[in-house]
Order: C-alpha cells, then structure tokens, then sequence
C-alpha cells in the first residue's frame, strides 16, 4: 500500500480494525482450541476409566491373582488384548499388590515391577498424566478385586496423547473456517464503516478537519454577521458571538430548538424558515435586522440549514434621520417657492406704486401664518408635535395634498412620551401622504389628511385618515409586519419599515393601533396616558 493512501483516516482505521480483528480472532482460536483439548483430555480419563472398571470386573482377572488360586498362565494377557483391541486402548495392565505386572503390551515387561507403587490401595479410582514406555498418555487406575472381594491389584488402562492429539486436529478444521469466516465479515464490516467514514467526512483527513475547525472558529467568532447553524431536525448547532448579542441568548443556544431560544413572532418563524425569503427584515426590541436563511446541501443531500443576521439599526436610524432631513428640505423648498411668489407680488405692488397694498398683503400673510400656529398650539402642548405638524402641512401644500388637523383635537404636553408620539404621528402622516400621492385627483377632489390628536381620560388617541386608495381586505394582517410594503422599491432603500416601528412603539407602550379595510384608510392608536416610556 502506498504511503500516501496509509496516511489517509478511512485507510488508518480499516488497516487498524482488521489488525485487532486478526489479533481477536487468533486468540479466541487458541483460547478455543485449549478449551477444546481439554475438553478431549477429560474425555480421554473418562474412557479409559470406564475400560479400566470393565476389566476389573471381569471375574477371571481377579480370580487369577487371588493367593490359593492355581496358575493361570497368559489368561491376564490374553484378556487384556481383547480389551484393547475392541476399544481402542494403547494399553491394559493387570497390576497385582506386590507391583507386578501380569499383562503389557509390551511381553518383554510381564513379570516386571513397576516403579510407582499400588495408587488403587485405598480403593478409588485415579486419573494420571504421565510418561509411560509408550508415551505420554491419559491413564487411569481402578482397584481390582478377587471374587471373594479381596483387593488384590489394580488396573491401568492408557490412551496416548499423540491419539488425543489427532482427534483435535480433525475437529479443528470446521472451526478454522467459521473463524476465518468470521475474520472476513469482520474486515468487510471495517472495510464499510472506513468508507462510511470517508464519506461522512468528505475525504478530509484529521489535520485537514483540525485546521478547518481553527478556521471556522476563527471566521464565526470574528465576522460581524450573526451567523445560526441548524442540523436537518432544525436544532440548533452552532451560535457565533454576534449572533448572541443580536438575538440575545446569553449562554442559551447550542443543542436547543429554536421555539425555546427566541419568543414567538415574525423573527422566530423567519429563523425557522416558516418564513421563507431573502432579505428578511425583523425588528426586535433593541435592533433591525436583515435575515436570510440558506439551505446546507453537500453531496446532493440536506445536511441542515445556516441563518446570517446583519445589524441594519444604525442604517436604518440613518435612513429615518435622512427622511426626516429629506422632509425637512421638502419643506423649507416649499416655503422657498411661495416665499419667492409672495416676494414677486410684494415687488410688483411696489413697482406699481401700490405700496400701501403691498403692506395690506404682507400683514394678511403674516397673521395667517400666526393664526394656523396659534390654533394648533392652543390644542397641542407639546411644541415638538405642533412643529411636526406645521412641518407636514408644508410638505402635503407642496404636493398638492390638504393636511387638516381636526377641530376636537386637544392634547397636552405629555412629557416623557413625546418622542414616541412624534415618531407614531410623523410615520402614520407620512404614509398617509405616500398613500393619497401614489393616485392623481382631479381638480374638484384633491387628495386629503386629516389628523385627530385627543388626550381623554387617561387616554391618547391618535388618528390619521386619507382617502387614498385604502388597505385591501387580505393585507390588514400583514400590514403592520417588518418589511411589508404596498409602495415599490426604491432602489437598495427597503420599505416596510415604519408601520412596523409604530407598532412595536405602540406594543411597548402598552396601547392598541388599528386600519380600517377599502378606500381610504384610517389608523387609529390608542395609547395609555399615563405609561412614560421613552423610545
């Protein structure tokens, strides 16, 4: 095998699996074979103790070597090869008390003595392994008894081990298959599991993942995207540090789903993917963000789901305060160009010689400007909305629009919530100019805003109605979502985000907001008088 291929993981492991399979297998072969052997042993004792007991009991052998009994000559040995032959026997030795031998395979020995003494004296059996003239065999030794019941010798019966021996050699082989059988399927199994795993890793090898792990730790934590990673059952398996802060999970994350990280609302069901789309924008308390959620597929297969968060607050703070500059020079070029067509008439009447005119006219002017600040600072306390609302009639005159600020409007100062109200008044005017501007009018019905402002009761009601194109039926639930918008897009510039902004205020505020359905809408905001919350 080549060193480059035993470098690889998937190839370490197979080679390492099959080297302890081996190393398992030859030794549960061994331990087999020993347990086997002695098995063989015992069974080898067993027989030959058995063809012992058969010969002792045959009366002729103990009756020969009883003490008065006449000479029998070779009968011992006559019925000792009887015996051995029909059982297989290497030997069977007729013992008296006094260690002689009366039969042996071996004539030469009849008539000898043994070296070791009677073991049968005390009348029981023995089962021996020793060293025999020949060979080393199992041997057994049972007492032998005249027919009057007098122990007078003993019965050695052997079987060789070399016999032993062959009959494990010829049980061996079926087992040596199932071992190498089981050896196979062992390497094969291996062999599957090494290519599993290469799979699973998708041919890295552990250096390769060790610094991939570096890196992506290095990216995740240092990149000032969120970033969420989700496995294919949708729980959660990776949090970066900015996502944290964005969606502020604290240590709470990894291993959960997401229905128990992230209340509900459009941003969980945007994380989840109940909401599907590019671009997702989703104000939470503290941020507006931009979401996207992208599928992981590798090798043709779904592997999971990463989400990005970007941080649009200060962009979108920006683009509010460029609105409002926007608006602001709106205004001011809307004063420009009637200032300027007053100024032309002023010099005219002087050209003229009407001078004393042209003092009427400046004075008629003057007090009209005074009057529509005066009324609505009679009924408006706080100055921040009366100059809003100046502001916004400037721009709507400009465009061709009537901003009316009802009669029954009267509100008081109401400090600590007036920047609340002036961000709520300013969006819902806003849109409401957007609205009546995005359809022409004819001469006899242009379009219109009208603005009811009522502190009552421990209540502030807000409503701002035109008679604009209106809100359809199937948009009312989503008209106050994060990025919803009937208006086109206007370049990078995303919408949807004002109505949006007024609702969460409204929702802090612990008040109601509310649209009518058809043409020309009406927003209604009701507001408790008394929650101060600066937003």
């Amino acid at each position: 095998m080549r060193r480059g291929a035993m470098r690889r993981l998937s190839s370490q492991i197979f080679v390492g699996q099959v080297a302890i399979l081996v190393a398992t297998v030859l030794v549960g072969f061994v331990l087999f074979a020993r347990e086997e052997r002695t098995q063989l042993d015992w069974q080898a004792g067993q027989q030959a103790v058995s063809i012992a007991e058969t010969t002792a009991d045959i009366d002729a052998v103990g009756a020969c070597l009883e003490a008065a009994a006449p000479p029998c000559g070779d009968e011992e040995q006559r019925i000792a090869e009887r015996v051995t032959q029909s059982t297989g026997a290497a030997y069977v030795v007729v013992i008296d008390m006094n260690r002689v031998r009366h039969s042996h395979p071996n004539p030469a020995l009849i008539g000898k003595q043994v070296s070791e003494p009677v073991v049968a004296e005390d009348g029981k059996v023995h089962v021996v392994t020793d060293d025999g003239s020949l060979g080393r065999s199992a041997d057994a030794l049972v007492p032998l008894y005249a027919p009057d019941g007098t122990l007078v010798g003993e019965v050695s019966v052997g079987i060789l081990e070399s016999k032993i021996s062959t009959t494990l050699w010829r049980v061996l082989p079926p087992y040596v298959l199932w071992f190498a059988l089981a050896l196979v399927m062992g390497a094969f199994a291996s062999w599957l599991l090494s290519r599993r795993l290469r799979r699973r890793t998708f041919g890295l090898e552990l250096d390769e993942i060790a610094k991939l792990l570096l890196e992506r730790e290095a990216v995740l934590h240092g990149i000032r995207e969120g970033m969420i990673a989700f496995d294919r059952a949708g729980r959660i398996t990776m949090v970066n540090d900015e996502a944290r802060r964005l969606l502020e999970l604290g240590s709470n994350g990894v291993g959960s789903w997401i229905e128990d990280v992230v209340a509900p609302g459009r941003l969980r069901e945007v994380l989840s993917g109940a909401i599907d789309g590019r671009d997702e924008v989703v104000l939470t308390d503290a941020y507006c963000l931009t979401v996207n959620r992208m599928p992981v597929v590798l090798g043709g297969r779904l592997h999971g789901s990463v989400v990005t968060l970007r941080d649009r607050t200060e962009l979108a703070g920006l683009l509010r305060e460029l609105d409002s500059v926007r608006g602001l020079t709106d205004a001011l070029r809307a004063q420009q160009h009637e200032f300027s067509n007053r100024m032309h008439i002023v010099a005219g009447l002087l050209e003229l010689g009407e001078a004393e005119e042209a003092l009427h006219y400046l004075t008629d002017l003057s007090l009209a400007q005074t009057e529509v600040a005066e009324r609505l600072r009679a009924r408006i306390g706080a100055p921040l909305i009366v100059g809003l609302l100046l502001a916004k009639a400037t721009v709507a005159a400009e465009r061709g629009i009537e901003l009316e600020v009802a009669d029954e409007s009267w509100l008081g100062e109401v400090p600590g919530k007036t920047q609340a109200l002036t961000t709520i008044l300013g969006n819902l005017i806003d849109n409401a100019l957007d609205a009546v501007g995005s359809r022409g009018y004819p001469a006899d019905r242009p379009g219109r805003v009208r603005v009811l402002l009522v502190e009552d009761r421990g209540r502030i009601t807000i409503e701002v109605a035109d008679n604009g194109p209106g809100i359809a039926a199937e948009d009312v639930d989503a008209v106050f979502l994060d990025g919803f918008s009937t208006k086109p897009q206007s370049g990078s510039l995303r919408r949807g985000l004002g109505l949006a902004l007024v609702h969460r205020i409204v929702q802090r505020l612990g008040g109601t907001i509310s649209v009518s359905v058809g043409p020309g809408a009406t927003f209604e905001v009701g507001i408790p008088a008394e929650v101060a919350v600066l937003v």
